[in-house]
């Protein structure tokens, strides 16, 4: 055993030739028909519209999804290079994008052909807007503390409840829905909670409010309420019950693509660094002939590369079936990637000087995306204990 991996045949990355014309293909994508966007999308706490559409154009929105759910047929680390592409030039894009593949990760792993065919396909075309909503006022990393609750009337499931820090949320036409079906037991709080597909028309569904938030300023984060939905038996997804194991399992695979957007916030603050310190002189010297700047520079590039590394090795354990493996690695991942982030970020906001915290410049808008993606699909501290725990149950065989 490699701890907490099970042999050295884990470490290794299978990257083609289609990964990297991939990878090319989407930053000339973002550098030519997004990036002049950015600033003005920023201000106005949006994405305009024609950047969704080119988006749309090219088959951004459902990269992994198979060709037959209007997908593009991709891998995993397909779509990990195409948010960290789309996060060096707008993280606020990438978490409008990646926010559809969480809606969809869990339909196409346990719901039946219907509901793949009428909600996955539009939402992977980039017809339909989507979300997950699971976040409550009270439950945040406790998915198991979630408080809405679905009863079963006269054939349909009604939903009452409140979800918070949905992004997406006040623009989706879907939303993957979790709610108690059964109270919690005692030794097992997990259990008793469903999955529902809703939709947004429906009558009792409500966006109470945007939530503004300190980084993504472009992104939609809402709080919604549901307030006697009426949702179809069809629309229950999977079994009844097991809403938290396929929150989780979605949770395991989206992960990923978080590390993934840690690491293009930190390539965009390594290029921004660079490039300033060759161009700013002090004391009739280049910023980057000081020893202090090199030892910034060195160290970022040592750590965004390591990054890397570990967010594409961790995509690829999905691709090769290893799912074991792969769910610890996405932990470390997440972890390591978007506190590098925030590393590299300050690195480059301190490089800058004045120019690093005027708004103007965009850099420190780095540091404010980061921090948002150290919180949301599993704080950091969450990743920790994953990782610990998952050691101990392979080291010892014993649950945490």
């Amino acid at each position: 055993m490699v701890l907490p991996f099970s042999s050295v045949e884990a470490f290794s990355i299978n990257i083609s030739e289609k990964h990297e014309l991939f990878r090319r293909a989407v930053r000339e994508f973002m550098e030519r028909d997004v990036a002049p966007y950015v600033e003005k999308g920023e201000k106005e706490g949006t994405v305009p519209k024609e950047v969704l559409e080119k988006a749309k154009e090219i088959g951004l929105y459902g990269v992994a999804v198979p060709e037959q759910y209007g997908g593009q047929g991709g891998d995993t680390l397909m779509t990990a290079i195409a948010q960290e592409e789309i996060s060096r030039v707008w993280a606020s894009l990438s978490t409008r994008i990646s926010v559809g593949g969480l809606f969809m990760t869990p339909i196409l792993l346990f719901g039946n052909e219907e509901q793949k065919k009428k909600y996955v396909t539009p939402v992977a075309r980039g017809d339909k807007v989507a979300a997950f909503a699971n976040t409550e006022p009270v439950a945040g990393s406790d998915v198991a503390g979630i408080q809405t609750v679905a009863k079963k009337i006269n054939g349909k499931y009604v939903i009452n409840g409140r979800k918070i820090f949905i992004t997406n949320g006040g623009i989706a036409d879907y939303y993957v829905v979790t709610a108690r079906t059964s109270p919690p037991e005692p030794n097992a709080r997990w259990k008793g909670i469903s999955m529902f597909i809703v939709e947004r028309e429906w009558k009792g569904v409500k966006v109470l409010n945007r939530i503004e938030t300190m980084g993504l300023r472009a992104s939609n984060t809402a709080e919604l309420a549901f307030e006697d939905v009426e949702v179809p038996a069809e629309n229950l997804l999977g079994e009844e019950g097991n809403g938290f194991k396929y929150a989780m399992a979605t949770f395991d695979r989206t992960r990923v693509g978080v590390a993934a957007q840690g690491v293009g916030v930190a390539q965009a603050a390594l290029e921004r660094m660079v490039t300033y310190s060759t161009q700013r002189f002090a004391f009739q010297s280049p910023l980057i002939g000081f020893q202090m700047v090199q030892e910034k520079i060195a160290e970022s590039l040592t750590e965004v590369n390591t990054a890397r590394l570990l967010t594409y090795w961790a995509a690829n354990l999905f691709d090769r079936g290893l799912e074991n493996e792969a769910i610890v690695a996405a932990s470390m991942a997440k972890l390591y990637a978007t506190d590098i982030a925030e590393k590299v970020a300050i690195r480059a906001i301190t490089v800058h000087g004045g120019y690093g915290v005027a708004t103007s410049t965009g850099v420190e808008r780095l540091l404010r995306d980061v921090e948002v993606m150290r919180i949301y699909e599993g704080a950091n501290d969450i990743q920790k204990l994953v990782i610990l725990r998952e050691t101990a149950r392979r080291l010892l065989g014993i649950k945490m």
